[in-house]
């Protein structure tokens, strides 16, 4: 494993552990050139699925791009990046179970809302906000009406 600071060829790992759901191993490591400390996951290799997008366009799922859309989504909120890192496999995982070769992308919009939506509310309208493309100011007071019926049930 190259180090991401300085380019070192000769790491050592200080922690191995498997994330909350058992679906890959976090490794916490050093660079012995540098002295850097960096964080890998390891996981088993998935067959591709393709997603397919509103205009119909198929395109293989990138994980990279859930994440940094959650990221966004969670940006100055108490969530960690290993939540976030959970909520992506957690959304993978379901997709590879479900044994399909191809998923529409709002199926996977709606898993992540459903799990922000438990998680951060604030993260929550966030990520509705792109996801559904709010164009004005009701699309917000729509979210917002729903979470206050949440709470008050």
């Amino acid at each position: 494993m190259k180090c991401p600071f300085c380019g070192g060829d000769s790491t050592r790992v200080l922690d191995s552990r498997p994330t909350d759901e058992n679906t890959s191993i976090r490794r916490r490591r050093e660079c012995e050139k540098c002295g850097a400390r960096f964080t890998t996951y390891e996981r088993y290799e998935r067959l591709p699925f393709l997603v397919v997008k509103k205009d119909g366009r198929r395109e293989k799922f990138s994980r990279e791009k859930l994440l940094n859309g959650l990221l966004r989504a969670c940006e100055k909120r108490p969530i960690s990046v290993d939540t976030v890192n959970e909520i992506v496999d957690s959304v993978e995982n379901e997709v590879v179970k479900s044994g399909k070769h191809e998923v529409v992308s709002s199926e996977i919009g709606e898993m992540v809302m459903t799990k922000l939506k438990s998680l951060d509310r604030v993260a929550y309208v966030r990520f509705a906000s792109v996801y559904k493309e709010f164009r004005d100011l009701d699309h917000f007071m729509d979210i917002i009406e729903e979470l206050r019926d949440d709470r008050n049930r």
